[in-house]
């Protein structure tokens, strides 16, 4: 069956917000929870996954945080997506599994520095000018 639970898409606002703030260095996974009002425990336990996944890389101390491991376009939508919820439409068949195929098509083709592209533009979209 396809399932994508609530892990993926709070994982994907909180590697967009580590994309956008986050050429400097690590950051604090409290600012990019409070950032994108995601629960900081939660937020810990999803970055814990991909930091053991090489996603992404921690320091400790007072200017400790995350960062990318590697660069956001290696990354794709559908590894994050895998490493979090599991492998996407494992054990579907008929048309599960060609839905299942289509999304991980899609997933696979998406990577997360386009998922920073995509939001950003629609921000600068969304703006408007009196």
């Amino acid at each position: 069956m396809i399932s994508i639970t609530s892990k993926s898409p709070y994982a994907l606002l909180a590697l967009s917000e580590l994309g956008r703030c986050g050429a400097d260095g690590p950051v604090p996974i409290g600012e990019l929870a409070k950032r994108r009002d995601i629960p900081a425990q939660f937020l810990e336990q999803l970055f814990a996954v991909l930091r053991r996944a090489g996603v992404l890389r921690s320091q400790r101390g007072v200017h400790g945080g995350y960062a990318f491991a590697r660069t956001p376009a290696e990354i794709t939508v559908l590894e994050v997506v895998e490493l979090l919820d599991g492998p996407l439409g494992r054990d579907s068949e008929g048309v599960f599994a060609e839905a299942a195929d289509a999304a991980r098509k899609v997933l696979a083709s998406t990577t997360i520095a386009e998922v920073i592209e995509r939001e950003a533009r629609d921000a600068g979209a969304s703006m408007y000018y009196i």
